[in-house]
């Protein structure tokens, strides 16, 4: 390293009380958003990226640490802070989590981004440099323009899937959702010729597009997704992938047939759930619009390309009751339904559920910030409506080993075969199955503290 070289380190840390979807493989994904900051980083720092989805955070030397975290994970990003700060190594945390609670993280760290980092970062490294670190970065939405390619050179090379971003922002109000108060409710779209660059850059025959609609919510985002999908078909990339969607994909079946030629193999629809009680109290508009009938003939859309449907559901919504949950289980294994990725309701801080709840003093983990752990789409962190939370955990439990059980997983690869007329569709769901049975088979979903009612 030349003389005045300095070293930034980036760490994703991992939660350490239920490893989720790092159990296997086949399930985990790159940290985006640190290979992101890695590019914005100018050239004359040396840029490392210590990935605890692989291996357990151990100390490197440093000059300045940076560190991402979603909710779930964020108590570790304070442990590994401890350690740098410990040794006056300044610490900055970004990602959703500290962008909500700014003043929780500041008593960890040294300085926090609040939102898109691509608005401030180049002022965080300058101020650095002059030993002017500022306690926030306040970061406004950015243009897409200014949306690097990730630097995926410094990802572990065990990573299955590349990730993609090609757009941001979503205009649905989904009451558990934090995505629009973090990437805004404007779609905002990437140059779909830097996008293919960045596709045509990386070694991996496998591709997560990480938007949270890949075709978007209007015409000039479905223009957008359709010059990104003839582009790839154009280029000859050859590479199967997988993405979001919301359920009104399933009236394009122009951009779907487009979507299967250029390589896609599966796409994760927000189902949520079978009935419109359920639907009506998280504000899940669009599945409303279209009404729960739509549903099946939806299904029957994706497989005709060959497209495996990751339904995702979730339980314990307002109106659950045992038997509610006994019911979209039910609907769940009649369905054609290929994967299901079936969710506790989780209130996460910057959504509307998360304010509701806290407001109704109905959030009963609140040992923060070791709490946090527990905010992972598989515990019990709050008084349900219609049950106790050990009723709803229990419920749960008996879903996940009807969903996860090995015969049904058979059962639902001869389906998906038939269903798409395609054996490498199928194995997608093969593997996707049991990542979530993985995750199903981890530990009890966790109530208890119902105790603090």
């Amino acid at each position: 390293m030349s003389q005045g070289t300095k070293r930034l380190l980036l760490i994703n840390p991992a939660n350490t009380y239920r490893k989720g979807y790092l159990l296997r493989r086949e399930s985990k994904q790159a940290p985006l958003g640190l290979g992101m900051v890695a590019a914005l980083t100018p050239p004359d720092w040396q840029v490392k990226i210590w990935d605890e989805n692989f291996r357990e955070f151990r100390f490197r030397e440093a000059d300045l640490v940076g560190i991402t975290a979603v909710t779930a994970s964020v108590n570790r990003a304070y442990e590994i802070a401890a350690v740098y700060r410990g040794k006056g190594i300044p610490v900055i945390l970004g990602g959703i989590h500290a962008s909500y609670l700014p003043d929780e993280a500041l008593q960890y760290v040294d300085s926090v981004v609040i939102g898109e980092a691509e608005g401030v970062w180049e002022q965080v490294i300058r101020d650095f440099e002059s030993d002017n670190l500022k306690p926030c970065y306040q970061a406004p939405l950015c243009e897409m323009k200014h949306v690097p390619a990730a630097r995926h050179d410094l990802f572990h090379p065990g990573y299955l899937f590349a990730s993609i971003q090609t757009s941001r922002g979503c205009p649905m109000d989904c009451d558990f959702c934090s995505v629009p108060a973090f990437n805004g409710n404007k779609y905002r779209l990437r140059d779909v010729e830097n996008v293919l660059d960045e596709i045509e850059s990386v070694p991996h025959p496998m591709l997560y597009f990480v938007d949270d609609n890949i075709i978007g919510y209007n015409k000039k985002a479905e223009e957008h997704a359709v010059a990104l999908f003839e582009g790839m078909i154009r280029r000859g990339l050859k590479k199967d992938w997988f993405a979001q969607a919301s359920l009104n994909i399933a009236e394009k079946p122009e951009i779907l047939k487009l979507a299967a030629r250029s390589g896609c193999r599966m796409l994760l629809i927000g189902i949520e759930a079978e009935n419109e009680t359920a639907l009506e109290s998280t504000n899940k508009k669009l599945n409303l619009r279209m009404g729960v009938d739509s549903y099946k003939a939806a299904y029957r859309t994706l497989h005709k390309q060959g497209i495996n449907v990751l339904g995702a559901f979730i339980y314990g919504m307002e109106s659950d009751t045992v038997e509610a949950i006994r019911n979209r289980t039910n609907y769940i294994l009649k369905s054609s339904v290929d994967v299901t990725q079936a969710s506790v309701m989780t209130p996460l801080p910057g959504t509307k559920l998360y304010r509701r709840m806290k407001d109704e003093g109905r959030i009963l983990c609140t040992d923060f910030p070791q709490d946090w752990q527990h905010f992972h789409f598989t515990d019990v962190v709050f008084q349900p409506g219609g049950m106790t939370p050990k009723e709803l955990a229990e419920a749960v439990d008996e879903a996940y080993g009807r969903i996860a059980s090995m015969g049904e997983i058979r059962r639902r690869f001869l389906r998906t075969w038939w269903n798409t007329k395609s054996l490498r569709s199928a194995v997608w769901a093969w593997n996707s199955n049991l990542n979530y049975r993985s995750i199903a088979k981890e530990k009890k979903v966790n109530y208890m503290y119902n105790d603090k009612q």
